[in-house]
């Protein structure tokens, strides 16, 4: 078995490690990955790898258990995380990676099974991956469910609660187009740091210095989309502050505020401050930006941030809005409440997240952000603006919670913005939506205070 761990890929390995750290010790996926690759300082093509297999297991694991199920004899559900993982990360090679030789990808799994198993494990992942191999694109799927929700759910890879929820409100066409949207690797989207260097100055940076191609986005005029990975934290025009890593969806929640040059503004759910900073970007460095936040440790990301990108507008206050409001009551221009939410808009960055979530999430999380918003909207002075904003689409975190601060508040509008880089629909509300626009699920809506 010495002889075997020793030639085991470096990436295999790393990511074995983390999708079992994910699943027994509950990690999320991003933060176990990093602390893993830094670890085991990994070659920038061991981390690549390492990185395709996590998140595309975790992305297309209820399918890879269907698929893996008829060569096991016991049930994927009662094995010992290490082997489950080993034999999802495996089938996932051979079936979505066809450049990786079927040989390595077994081999690699039967060593890693040995380490610290018991006597027959590996010898189980060897057999279940030597029939798996055996069979064709076609043959491996067994017969579907006879709920065809289910069936859609078990094909996309989704919890069928979730999936339900989708064709009832979209149907079943655009349910699964969302879906499998939602399982696609994400593009790296840059935003380019408008204090100290233009998009365009940027992309030719990053051509220059680390041969990384990029294209701007469609709706945000700050945005560039690189055309390969990496480890963007790694590149020079990073560390100097010339770009933070965003998705095009988030800078358009900012954008949606519309924050101006000496305005007094308050980021209600701040950590880790990437909207934080770019709301400063677009008040040109002048004014007030209070960030708001009850967590220090992930308050103190935001300060970090703001240094790094030269912003001095910035003052962090380390408690919840409805702690912090009454201080600063009557007194603000605009206001960001970019509130918790179940995040399942986001789930092709975070893909553990949807088979972590249960049907009560989603009322638990209503409830929590009209909290977070009611008390946001007594920071407003007359004439203010308020944008309420989640990485979630469902009805209840988003329609439902504006729903009642307007019905709790007669004197707050909703003030959608005439012209928009993307189209409001006709209730004002700016819906992101991956299968249509590409880029994560956001929902997004625009308060005024009435004079």
């Amino acid at each position: 078995m010495t002889s075997r761990l020793a030639v085991t890929s470096p990436a295999r390995a790393v990511a074995a490690r983390v999708l079992i750290r994910v699943e027994t010790e509950g990690a999320f996926a991003d933060l176990a990955l990093d602390a893993e690759l830094n670890r085991a300082e990994a070659a920038p093509r061991d981390a690549a790898l390492a990185t395709e297999l996590v998140y595309g297991t975790l992305r297309w694991q209820r399918y890879l258990d269907w698929i893996l199920a008829p060569h096991s004899r016991r049930p994927l559900a009662r094995l010992d995380p290490r082997p489950r993982a080993l034999l999802r990360m495996t089938a996932y090679q051979l079936v979505y990676l066809e450049r990786v030789p079927a040989f390595a990808a077994v081999n690699d799994a039967v060593s890693l099974a040995g380490q610290r198993a018991r006597p027959g494990v590996p010898e189980f992942v060897n057999a279940v991956l030597r029939s798996f191999t055996r069979r064709g694109a076609r043959e491996r799927e067994p017969a579907p469910p006879s709920d065809p929700v289910d069936a859609l759910a078990v094909r996309c890879s989704f919890p069928t609660w979730l999936a339900r929820r989708w064709v009832e409100r979209y149907g079943a066409e655009e349910a699964g187009a969302l879906m499998r949207a939602l399982n696609e690797r994400p593009p790296l989207t840059l935003r380019a740091n408008t204090l100290a260097i233009t998009r365009d100055a940027l992309a030719a940076r990053l051509r220059d210095e680390d041969h990384v191609d990029t294209t701007p986005t469609r709706c945000a005029s700050e945005g560039l989309i690189a055309a390969h990975g990496g480890r963007p934290g790694a590149w020079r025009a990073f560390a100097d502050g010339a770009f933070v890593v965003q998705d095009e969806s988030s800078m358009l929640v900012a954008r949606l505020l519309d924050p101006k040059p000496g305005d007094t503004v308050v980021d209600a759910c701040a950590a880790p401050g990437t909207k934080t900073t770019h709301l400063a970007q677009l008040m040109n460095n002048r004014g007030r930006i209070l960030a708001f936040d009850p967590q220090p440790a992930r308050l103190a990301l935001v300060g970090e941030a703001a240094a790094r990108l030269r912003v001095t507008i910035v003052n962090v206050h380390d408690g919840a809005v409805e702690t912090l409001a009454p201080r600063f009551a009557g007194s603000c221009d605009a206001v960001l409440v970019d509130a918790p939410c179940t995040n399942l808009g986001v789930l092709r960055r975070n893909p553990e997240v949807k088979w972590r979530r249960q049907p009560a999430d989603v009322a638990a999380s209503a409830g929590r952000q009209r909290t977070i918003l009611f008390a946001a909207a007594t920071l407003l002075k007359p004439g203010g603006r308020l944008v309420y904003a989640t990485c979630s689409l469902e009805p209840e975190e988003n329609d439902g919670v504006i729903r009642a601060l307007l019905a709790e508040r007669g004197d707050l509008v909703v003030d959608a913005p005439t012209d928009f880089p993307l189209p409001l629909d006709g209730d004002g509300v700016l819906r992101c939506l991956p299968h249509r626009h590409g880029g994560d699920g956001f929902t997004a809506i625009r308060l005024r205070r009435m004079v």
